[in-house]
């Protein structure tokens, strides 16, 4: 078993996502995400400002971001984001602990803002959330003497 599938479907358990759903999802990711990549973070997410499109599935690795969608009526899966974490810009995350949530945006390469919001299962599901972020997006930078 590659790394990806290694860590993949531990993170996808720890987000409750049910292997159906795993199953439906993972052609696709497979397809994105090179087999030596980590997960870091796999969540079902929607966005706040088009609430009609449907349910979106992401996976944060330590070099890409991958986001699928899945249509509300057919239940059709199409890929909505394949981006290097290098060419994202202006990264933000914002945690809500008040509803168990985090909103995540980024600038895509093509100039598109892309904003998802994840609902968690409970409060300290969004800090830990939150440090897998700050993790991926902030790391520390090491100062040569």
């Amino acid at each position: 078993m590659d790394v990806f599938s290694r860590t993949f479907l531990p993170a996808a358990a720890e987000a409750g996502v049910g292997i159906p759903t795993v199953s439906r999802h993972m052609p696709i990711f497979r397809r994105c995400v090179d087999p030596d990549d980590t997960t870091v973070l796999v969540s079902r997410c929607y966005r706040p400002d088009a609430p009609m499109s449907g349910e979106f599935m992401m996976v944060l690795t330590y070099r890409r971001l991958v986001v699928t969608q899945e249509t509300k009526v057919f239940h059709r899966l199409r890929l909505h984001l394949n981006a290097n974490l290098r060419h994202l810009s202006n990264v933000t995350w914002n945690p809500d602990v008040a509803h168990s949530a985090v909103e995540i945006t980024a600038t895509a390469v093509d100039g598109v803002r892309e904003r998802f919001r994840m609902r968690l299962a409970e409060p300290d599901a969004v800090w830990h959330c939150d440090s897998l972020l700050e993790h991926v997006f902030r790391p520390t930078r090491v100062i040569a003497a």
